[in-house]
């Protein structure tokens, strides 16, 4: 089982940070009140910054939304960002938070970041309207993913210039992941990397109408990670009256308990000869401490512990007191409209990292039917046509991503809560319909981004920037009143937006894997005896 942990964990780290090795190309829209370039200010609360303009669309970059969190607030909650004397410079992103491992946090690839620096916790804002006297515009808030271990807001498949032209305002922001937001450690909140994301929420409340958005509008939407996130954030009691709509993309199940994540921030803790208490941590740079999470094994705990990348969000009595799917059968965000979908092939990425469909061996193919409902024989009835390299594909989609995505859907609307599910199909180059290949089309960066390049080529199809064009204005109108343009789903029709070349709405495609996980629900990942 070495030899295969070994192969696991690295197909998982290389895939999460080939996403954002991709995505770090320069990502950069300047705003002004006319059209044409130049410097705009406006005041935030913590003081006067400066942005700059382009094409119309105004970019203020690198804004602090929270102190940095190092020294006497490193590993606590995050507390808002000081004010500042005179006029901040928002023409450059804030530094990468530190990753959760070292190899995926390099310095050549940060272009157009601030460089080095501790300040982590910042945010960006593309608007149309900054310093309008009408503060009316949607706002939608992205959170990006990364397997809650890496990522960074300067990617460039991130750049809201497209949709603030769609007249919206759009904020994405960084919070921290690996050990500094997501370990369990004694003396310290759990799930820092939400409570990140919860100030982020505070600060756009609070000072979003400078830049022309309706503080009383917001959507929260992410992708991977950042849809488990915006789960979490529909559960979370922190959160509660911060955002008033959501768009979840490829929602993972990956969640722990309590006991897990204790047994996880030990291990890594032990690596390093201390004890899993913020006095003891804080001694180690965050480098330190990502190498020492690396270097944790995660099959002690399990086979789906090691499908994982050692880092989640946590149950908590404070900001996450209940499993998403659970809360939300309970109705807790039942008010709260909700986008929700995944690719087709969510695993694919993955699988290339690896080799292709030829490197699948017997021994991940047996692992990975061990984990999901009816075992093999499940998948094999089911998916008779499929060799088992393929069959590994799409129980491993459906793990891990699929049917996470399917059951927050049917958990929401089961409690009344309107939902609109969508289907991803395009078939990208060489990748199919994989993790993460709406997200140039979602942003408009098909021919801007290298991640869209690599996907869809420059000049992208024409089929691929219409698609693109469809998703912006669905997402768009969802943002503006909460309707996307496609009926809302229903236990009994199962309606969903199939997002291809030629775009349709149908049953869900997916009816061998709904079937086969119907009824299991997704509760915390716990420590396997």
């Amino acid at each position: 089982m070495t030899g295969n942990f070994a192969r696991r964990q690295f197909i998982l780290s290389g895939a999460v940070w080939a996403s954002v090795v991709l995505g770090l190309a320069a990502c950069g829209s300047n705003l002004r009140k006319s059209d044409d370039d130049g410097p705009v200010e406006v005041a935030v609360e913590a003081g006067r910054i400066r942005g700059t303009t382009e094409t119309g669309v105004g970019v203020f970059r690198g804004i602090p939304y929270a102190a940095a969190p190092t020294g006497d607030l490193r590993f606590k909650a995050p507390v808002p960002a000081r004010a500042w004397q005179g006029v901040r410079d928002a023409n450059r992103f804030g530094p990468m938070p530190p990753a959760g491992d070292p190899q995926r946090n390099e310095p050549s690839l940060d272009v157009g970041i601030t460089n080095g620096g501790d300040e982590w916790l910042t945010l960006n804002v593309w608007t149309t309207n900054a310093g309008g006297s009408r503060p009316d515009l949607p706002v939608l808030v992205w959170i990006h993913g990364g397997g809650y271990t890496t990522g960074t807001s300067a990617d460039a498949r991130y750049n809201g210039a497209a949709l603030a032209k769609r007249g919206v305002v759009v904020v994405t922001c960084n919070y921290r992941v690996g050990v500094e937001g997501f370990a369990q450690i004694s003396g310290a909140p759990a799930n820092r990397g939400l409570l990140d994301q919860i100030e982020v929420l505070r600060w756009v409340r609070d000072n979003i109408s400078v830049f022309g958005g309706d503080p009383g509008n917001v959507t929260i939407f992410g992708q991977s990670a950042g849809a488990g996130s915006i789960a979490c954030l529909l559960t979370s009691p922190l959160a509660r009256g911060l955002y008033r709509r959501a768009i979840a993309e490829s929602v993972p199940g990956d969640l722990f308990s309590g006991a897990l994540a204790e047994e996880i921030g030990g291990a890594i803790a032990q690596q390093l000869g201390v004890r899993p208490s913020i006095e003891e941590l804080a001694r180690f740079a965050p480098a330190a401490l990502a190498e020492a999470a690396r270097s944790t094994r995660r099959d002690q705990w399990g086979a789906r512990a090691v499908m994982t990348t050692g880092f989640a969000p946590v149950i908590d009595s404070v900001s996450l007191p209940e499993s998403p799917w659970r809360a939300l059968a309970r109705g807790v965000a039942r008010d709260v409209p909700l986008i929700v979908g995944h690719t087709q092939h969510e695993y694919n990425s993955q699988i290339l990292q690896k080799g292709g469909f030829g490197a699948v061996s017997a021994t991940d193919v047996d692992e990975v039917l061990g984990l999901v409902p009816g075992g093999a024989d499940a998948y094999r009835r089911g998916y008779p046509e499929l060799d088992d390299a393929h069959l590994y594909e799409v129980a491993s989609s459906d793990l891990i991503f699929r049917m996470p995505s399917l059951h927050l859907a049917q958990a929401h609307t089961g409690a009344g809560g309107t939902t609109y599910l969508y289907e991803f199909l395009y078939n990208t180059k060489g990748a199919g319909s994989g993790h993460m290949a709406e997200l140039p089309l979602v942003f408009g960066t098909v021919e801007s981004s290298a991640a869209g390049v690599a996907l869809y080529g420059k000049p992208a199809p024409d089929s691929a920037l219409s698609l693109a064009e469809e998703i912006q204005s669905r997402w768009v109108s969802f943002a503006r009143g909460g309707d996307p343009g496609w009926p809302a789903y229903t236990p009994a029709e199962k309606l969903t937006r199939n997002f291809d070349a030629a775009s349709s709405t149908g049953r869900y495609r997916e009816t061998v894997s709904d079937d086969i996980w119907n009824g299991t629900n997704f509760d915390p990942i716990v420590i396997e005896s």
